[in-house]
């Protein structure tokens, strides 16, 4: 058995609410104990946390998998990633190393989600299977439990740029997912889309609309449903012109820990949607106030690597943009530790408590009074090992990364700027030669996934 490690002289945040405990002992990548005295014993390592508070390891609810990604998500205090949309390769690399090290978060994947086919987001990656209609949902399905996805991601509501799926195929998907006990999350990019997926029956919503106000009744229908959304606000405000992440690049908290290339990345911006006026970002947060006041499950999640966004440290933007919204710090960083763990079916993180896996962070401030105060990040554990917070920069992960994010999002902007501009710098909407045969544009707010 391994030596056991204690906390002491800490404030707790046990992923509903401060607790009267001050101390938190693990081993062997469990939690222990937790008291409001000391729990140290003879033999203990002991941290005394200074009156700073021990949180559970954030959950970013909603990334897509680069090499190098759950490195660099530790070390700011991620200890489990949850992948919404890869290829194999890379879902069973990070798998395997999340197995194997004890160095990078934990990983979670739906895998291959389902679109349709050329649809989004075909243009981020290879050749990867896709669903044609209603009929072949239920071997989509199958598949995808066979390749090992944790649940299922359906794309929604990008109709207009690129094929997208109907009704009637997002309702049979969902079925086949609920029938196999998977959780199923739906990217959507517009109000309409909003409404297909919740008449649909799915689980979680990714992303907010910022073109229109959601309607109270389609509100209340997601909350009365019980259905989670991540808004991702911090691609959002990138993708719409707003500065996020430079505001990330410029807090000296979370900017010792960024390399030079990604402090580049969080302060070049988003490519946008050529020639057209973008919405205003202060309507997604409008939005997700809407759902917030009506009750709505949030889940705090970056949709990294898009442009302006750096795995890990952009989920302390996300906090800080959830809190703008009106929201509580406590619900804050709820979203983004108990409720990514009850909706995903992860009853071993998100909380501190006694047989909980020894997910840890340990900030010098007080996040409940102070939501920014996640940034000031003393030390990391993920299941009781302790992390190197400077091991990633500079390393052979943060290069590979680097070079994959850049392939990935050459080509995706050279796809988007392809199909959204005619020869003549017409719109594409309706061009069968430019992938618009589909109807008009359903009102994109972004250009994430």
């Amino acid at each position: 058995m391994a030596a056991a490690t204690t906390i002491v002289n800490a404030k707790v945040f046990d992923g509903t609410g401060s607790r009267d405990l001050t101390s938190v002992r693990f081993t062997d990548g469990l939690i222990t104990e937790c008291s409001a005295a000391s729990a140290a014993r003879a033999g203990d390592e002991v941290i005394d946390a200074r009156g700073g508070t021990v949180l559970p390891g954030l959950i970013d609810a909603h990334v897509h998998l680069v090499p190098g990604a759950p490195a660099q998500s530790l070390i700011f205090g991620v200890t489990t990633v949850l992948d919404m949309f890869s290829t194999p390769d890379l879902v069973a690399g990070a798998r395997e190393q999340a197995r194997s090290r004890p160095d990078v978060a934990d990983v979670r994947s739906s895998g291959v989600g389902a679109t349709a086919p050329g649809g989004h987001p075909s243009m981020m990656y290879a050749p990867f299977p896709t669903v044609t209609d209603a009929a072949q949902a239920d071997r989509f399905v199958a598949d995808r439990i066979a390749a090992g996805s944790d649940y299922l991601k359906i794309v929604s509501g990008t109709g207009g740029l690129w094929p997208w799926l109907d009704s009637e195929t997002i309702e049979a998907l969902v079925t086949a997912a609920h029938d196999r006990g998977l959780v199923v999350v739906a990217h959507v990019s517009s109000t309409a889309g909003v409404e297909e997926v919740v008449s649909a029956g799915v689980d979680v919503v990714a992303h907010v609309p910022a073109s229109t106000e959601l309607d109270q009744a389609l509100v209340e229908r997601i909350a009365e449903a019980g259905i989670a959304v991540g808004p991702t606000l911090v691609t959002i405000e990138n993708t719409l012109g707003a500065a996020g992440g430079a505001a990330v690049a410029g807090d000296p908290r979370l900017a010792e820990m960024l390399g030079d290339a990604s402090t580049r990345r969080l302060t070049s911006g988003a490519p946008g949607w050529p020639g057209r006026e973008m919405p205003p970002y202060s309507r997604a947060e409008d939005n997700v106030r809407r759902l917030a006041d009506a009750g709505v499950t949030l889940l705090a999640g970056t949709d990294a690597p898009n442009p302006g966004t750096v795995f890990g440290a952009s989920l302390h933007r996300e906090l800080e943009l959830l809190v703008r919204c009106g929201i509580s710090p406590a619900r804050a960083l709820a979203a983004a530790t108990t409720e990514p763990a009850r909706v995903f079916g992860l009853p071993d993180r998100g909380h501190i408590a006694v047989g909980q896996r020894a997910d840890l962070v340990l900030v010098s401030g007080d996040p409940l009074t102070d939501i920014t105060e996640t940034r000031a990040i003393e030390r990391i554990w993920r299941a009781g090992t302790a992390c190197d917070r400077r091991a990633f920069v500079a390393s052979a992960a943060e290069a590979e990364q680097l070079d994959a994010f850049d392939a990935q999002v050459a080509n995706a902007v050279a796809t988007l700027r392809g199909r959204y501009l005619g020869i003549d710098g017409n719109y594409a909407f309706n061009r069968p030669d430019l992938g618009g045969a589909h109807g008009p544009l359903r009102d994109p707010d972004s250009a994430d996934e």
